[in-house]
C-alpha cells in the first residue's frame, strides 16, 4: 500500500562535499484521522548512488502490520533520470509477503520473485520503478519545474502507471514544524495520492495522503535529521 511508504530524497546535482550523507525520518501513520502506526526511513548516500530502508509498524483494518524494505537506486546520467536497481520488501499481517525484485540498467525490465514466483515485467518507454524511487523522482521533477508527468511502479504483481499533477502552493501549520509553505503533487491511477512536499525543509516530504475507498490514509512528517547539504535550488 502506498500509504505506509514515503520518502525524502537526495539531489541528484552532488558535489565533493556531497559525495558522503545520510537522512533520517520519522512518520505517524493514520486511517480515517485514527492514529495506527509508525514509520522510520534511513537513507545513505554515496554520491549518485543510494540506500533506502524503511520500516513501519501499524494496524491496517484490525491487524498488526509490520513492513520492511530495502531499496538500491543510481542517478542515469543518459536519461537524468532516478533508476531502481533493486528493491527487497517484506510485509508481515495486512496483505503478508516477502518480494525481491532486480531491474535492467536502462530500469525498463524487471524480474519479480513474489514468495517463490518468478515473473517478468517490461515497460517501452517509462522505467519501471519501486515506491521510493518514484517518490525520489517525483521530488526530481517537482525540482526541476514540471508540472506534469508519468511514472510507473512496480508492484508485487502488475505494473502502475501514474500521472501527476502539481498543484498551486498551499499554507499549512503542521507541528512541530508550525506553517509550512507546502507544494502539493496529485497522483491519479491504480492508487490516488497527494504528496506534499515543504521548499523550506530542502523539499522533504512533509505529509502523504492515500485517497482509498476503504481506507483514507495520511502519513505526517514527525522529526528529520541530516548530514546532506541542502539542495542548491
Amino acid at each position: 500500500m502506498g500509504l505506509l511508504v514515503g520518502v525524502c530524497s537526495w539531489n541528484a546535482q552532488a558535489n565533493d562535499e556531497q559525495l558522503q550523507c545520510s537522512r533520517h525520518a520519522s512518520y505517524s501513520i493514520y486511517l480515517s484521522g485514527i492514529h495506527t502506526g509508525e514509520m522510520t526511513r534511513t537513507e545513505q548516500w554515496q554520491g549518485n548512488t543510494g540506500v533506502i530502508n524503511a520500516t513501519s509498524q501499524a494496524s491496517i483494518l484490525g491487524i498488526g502490520t509490520e513492513y520492511q524494505q530495502r531499496s538500491q537506486l543510481v542517478w542515469s546520467d543518459a536519461t537524468n533520470e532516478w533508476l531502481t536497481q533493486s528493491f527487497h520488501q517484506q510485509v508481515s499481517g495486512f496483505r503478508s509477503r516477502d518480494l525481491q525484485v532486480t531491474f535492467s540498467p536502462d530500469g525498463r525490465q524487471s524480474e519479480v520473485n513474489l514468495d517463490g514466483k518468478v515473473s517478468t515485467y517490461a515497460s517501452e518507454q517509462i522505467p519501471l520503478r519501486d515506491v521510493d524511487t518514484l517518490t525520489v523522482q517525483l521530488r526530481e521533477s517537482l525540482l526541476k519545474g514540471r508540472k506534469q508527468f508519468a511514472l510507473i511502479r512496480q508492484a508485487s504483481d502488475a505494473i502502475e502507471p501514474y500521472q501527476y499533477y502539481v498543484q498551486e502552493v498551499q499554507t499549512r501549520t503542521i507541528a512541530p514544524w508550525g506553517e509550512l509553505q507546502l507544494i502539493p503533487i496529485e497522483q491519479t491511477g491504480a492508487e490516488k495520492m497527494t504528496y506534499y512536499f515543504a521548499p523550506s525543509l530542502d523539499y522533504q516530504l512533509v505529509q502523504a495522503r492515500y485517497h482509498g475507498i476503504l481506507l483514507q490514509g495520511l502519513i505526517e512528517l514527525d522529526s528529520y535529521s541530516s548530514t546532506c547539504h541542502p539542495a542548491p535550488y
